[in-house]
C-alpha cells in the first residue's frame, strides 16, 4: 500500500462517508437487538464475611485483645476459606436447607468467592435471574459455611459483616455500554473496510497520483467524454 498522507487520508474517509456511517448504523442496530432482546438479566447478591476472634475465643485468652499471630493466622485462612466455600459439602448443605432444585454444578458456577486484598474480608457473590434467589443463597452460603468452619476447625473466627439484599437492577446489563460498544465495533470494521478497499484500488484517479508515482510531470489530460458532452451541452 502506498503511503498517503493525512490529507488524502481524510480525503479517502470522506469520500465514503456514507458507506462508513451506514456500517456504523447497521452495528449500532444489531447492539441495540442484541442487549435489549438478547441478554437474560442476571442479578448478582453479595455477602461479606471477616475473619476475626469472636468474644469466645476471647474469653479463653487473659489477653483480650487480637494478637498479632491471630492477624497472621486469620490472613493465611482466607485463601483457604474461600475455596472452602464452594466447596461440595457446603453447597450440598445450601441445597438441602433451602429445598431449591438446583444441580450443584449449576450453583457452584453461580457462585463466586473473593478476597479483599490485604484484608481479612471474603465476598461470597451469587448471580441468579431471580434477584431474591441470588440473595437467598448467599446468605445461606454464608450460614452454612460459618457452621462448617466450626466443624472443620474447632474454631469460631468467621463473622458477617454485610449480609447478602435482594438486588433492584441486574449486574449484567449496561444499555449504554454495549450499544456504544457495538457502533465503536462497527466504525473499526467500516474504517478497515475503507483502507482495505483503497489498498487494493490501483486505478489512477488524479494526476497527482501519476506525478507522483512516476515522477513526471502531467503536460495534459483529457477529460471523459461523458464531462465533455456535459459541457457542450450547457454551453448550448
Amino acid at each position: 500500500m502506498e503511503e498517503l498522507d493525512l490529507k488524502e487520508l481524510l480525503s479517502i474517509f470522506w469520500n465514503k462517508k456514507v458507506q462508513i456511517i451506514l456500517i456504523t448504523l447497521i452495528f449500532l442496530v444489531i447492539g441495540i437487538i442484541y442487549t435489549i432482546g438478547f441478554t437474560t438479566p442476571m442479578y448478582s447478591a453479595s455477602t461479606t464475611l471477616v475473619l476475626a476472634t469472636t468474644s469466645e475465643n476471647a474469653e479463653k485468652n487473659t489477653n483480650t485483645t487480637i494478637t498479632a499471630t491471630e492477624i497472621t493466622v486469620n490472613s493465611k485462612l482466607v485463601s483457604t476459606y474461600s475455596e472452602l466455600v464452594k466447596s461440595k459439602n457446603v453447597l450440598r448443605q445450601v441445597i438441602a436447607n433451602l429445598g431449591i432444585q438446583v444441580n450443584e454444578k449449576s450453583l457452584r458456577d453461580n457462585v463466586a468467592v473473593s478476597s479483599v486484598k490485604n484484608t481479612e474480608l471474603i465476598e461470597i457473590t451469587v448471580k441468579n435471574e431471580n434477584a431474591s434467589y441470588s440473595a437467598q443463597v448467599a446468605n445461606e452460603i454464608a450460614k452454612v459455611f460459618t457452621e462448617k468452619v466450626k466443624e472443620i476447625y474447632n474454631i469460631n473466627n468467621v463473622q458477617i459483616v454485610d449480609e447478602a439484599e435482594t438486588p433492584i437492577e441486574p449486574s449484567n446489563i449496561n444499555h449504554a455500554k454495549d450499544i456504544m460498544m457495538f457502533a465503536f465495533v462497527g466504525l473499526v470494521i467500516a474504517i478497515a473496510y475503507v483502507l482495505i478497499g483503497n489498498m487494493l484500488d490501483t486505478t489512477i484517479k488524479t494526476t497527482e497520483q501519476i506525478e507522483k508515482g512516476f515522477g513526471v510531470p502531467v503536460l495534459v489530460s483529457i477529460p471523459l467524454m461523458e464531462n465533455f458532452e456535459n459541457e457542450r451541452g450547457g454551453r448550448r
